[in-house]
């Protein structure tokens, strides 16, 4: 597998990261609106709420920039984003329990809520004008739900939305593991790349080929033992098969 590094958008086209961006503007405007003074005189809670819904998207983002260069980074900051959407579920349960309640998952409304999907996204060479558009145009499919005047109805919806988003992102993280299980990581694939280079450059330099398995032999440096820093011939697929098939460098 070899190492390349390249500009990873990809999250522009995830549906998790489109309707965070959604959850992200449904929580301003239900902060703007409901959280006043009279209920959250310290201002902790509509912080609290904001930045948690602000950290989904940025996570998201963030996690998948790093997939060239760290699976177990994309993993863990997508990771980061689910406990941040839990947090926020937590925030919109508490408010119902104060002033409301719940809707059941067979009211219309739930089910108008997760039935409402989101389009594919086209995007032109005139990019982030057309993300910006495609997330705003989403959002107002939501908007019956979201931007409704009662707040208790609100919170149902957007801790609903929270609940969907979660179930998406557990199926990412699930095929994250799985890509790092075939592809391995950043770190061990570096490790390949430098081996191929090494064995092309020893050849060039008469190294012997394997007396177990025939492979290219590399020049290795023994580490530990009775002849730590001494150098010797030992097999490239050391590595990947555990031969063992070594020769001895004369001085």
């Amino acid at each position: 597998m070899g190492v390349e590094i390249t500009f990873s958008g990809n999250y522009f086209w995830l549906d998790s990261w489109v309707l965070a961006n959604i959850l992200q503007l449904g929580t301003q405007s239900f902060c703007d609106r409901f959280i006043t003074y009279q209920i959250d005189p310290c201002h902790r809670l509509y912080d609290q709420m904001t930045l948690a819904a602000r950290s989904v998207p940025a996570n998201i983002a963030e996690g998948a920039s790093r997939h060239d260069t760290s699976r177990e980074t994309e993993m863990r900051l997508t990771d980061v984003g689910r406990g941040s959407l839990r947090e926020l579920q937590g925030d919109y349960f508490n408010y119902i329990l104060r002033y409301g309640q719940f809707w059941s998952n067979k009211s219309e409304a739930y089910r108008m809520l997760m039935g409402t999907d989101l389009d594919k996204p086209a995007y032109t060479d005139d990019f982030l004008h057309d993300v910006g558009e495609h997330i705003r145009s989403q959002k107002q499919k939501f908007d019956i739900f979201l931007e409704n005047p009662d707040p208790v109805y609100c919170a149902n919806a957007l801790m609903y939305l929270c609940q969907r988003i979660t179930f998406i992102v557990r199926g990412q993280l699930n095929y994250q593991l799985e890509q790092f299980k075939v592809q391995g990581g950043f770190k061990e694939n570096m490790t390949q790349e430098r081996l191929k280079a090494k064995t092309v450059q020893d050849q060039a330099q008469g190294a012997p080929l394997c007396p177990k398995c025939g492979a290219p032999m590399v020049r290795c440096t023994a580490s530990t033992g009775t002849f730590q820093g001494k150098q010797f011939w030992g097999c490239s697929n050391y590595r990947r098969t555990g031969c063992t098939g070594r020769f001895n460098i004369k001085s």
